[in-house]
């Protein structure tokens, strides 16, 4: 089964080749600017703002798995009607289709979110990603729509180095005590999207950690397995602040970890010196 990862040169797009890789799995990967390292993988340049360009490597690839973790920030061309091209394209051509979205679709207003919850997005980034799952789901019904949290994962994640700028005063900033999230280590995260593709699930899925945790809290645990006074963390509140968007989203993952076999790991667990 051939698997063609959308943004593969990414965080999570890197570890989702490196686990389809170690299964065995023919692996095609896109890249914007600048390919992945792993040599196994057939790279091709995809700019998601080219519906004919994403259509060919679609067809080229002949996946039978489409994984989309590519990230557009707020820039709606590529974050929200990218992805629906992308859906309209694997219907076409009989791709399964995993799209990973964010907890960014939802206010904070209710704090605890389920599968069942409907996105009021507060922020671009976060309109574009709901968006981008409506568009989905509406082209391609069989796609699943993967919510996830703040993504960790043994020192690589931008979360991880803004602790060690943090700490080392090479960085201007806060880390908010009041602004919680639901963390996933990135190779749970990845392993978990592989099983629901395994699985050919449909619809929506959440797929964060356990734990729900302060973005403190997370910089301090972040501190301590590295060697790190978390003292040297200088701390603030996320009211205080004139940042946009939601200020506690806690994804509940509960209904589809009962469908896995990978555990969601929470922070609190694998952000430990024997993780």
């Amino acid at each position: 089964m051939t698997i063609l990862i959308i943004g593969g040169s990414g965080f999570l797009g890197a570890e989702l080749i490196r686990q389809a890789a170690e299964a065995g799995q023919p692996t095609v990967a896109t890249y914007t600017t600048k390919p992945g390292s792993t040599a196994q993988v057939s790279w091709h340049r995809l700019d998601l703002r080219d519906p004919e360009r994403a259509e060919a490597v679609i067809a080229e690839a002949s996946a039978h798995l489409i994984v989309n973790v590519s990230s557009g920030h707020a820039d709606w061309a590529v974050t929200a009607q990218g992805p629906v091209r992308l859906a309209m394209a694997a219907a076409k051509y009989g791709s399964h289709l995993v799209h990973v979205s964010s907890d960014a679709v939802f206010s904070g207003s209710r704090v605890h979110y389920d599968e069942s919850c409907l996105p009021d997005p507060v922020t671009p980034y976060g309109a574009a990603k709901a968006a981008a799952e409506t568009g989905v789901l509406l082209v391609h019904p069989q796609a699943v729509v993967a919510r996830t949290s703040l993504i960790i994962g043994n020192g690589r994640s931008v979360h991880e180095r803004t602790v060690h700028e943090l700490a080392a005063s090479t960085r201007d900033g806060v880390l908010f005590t009041d602004d919680i999230r639901c963390p996933v280590h990135v190779t749970d995260l990845a392993a978990a999207i592989l099983e629901l593709a395994s699985h050919d699930a449909c619809g929506i899925h959440h797929l964060a950690g356990a734990d729900a945790v302060s973005r403190y809290e997370l910089g301090a645990l972040i501190a301590r397995r590295d060697g790190i006074e978390a003292s040297r963390l200088p701390t603030g509140l996320r009211a205080d602040s004139t940042l946009p968007g939601a200020i506690d989203v806690r994804l509940d993952s509960r209904a589809t970890q009962r469908k896995l076999s990978t555990t969601l790991r929470g922070a609190r667990q694998f952000l430990t010196a024997t993780a």
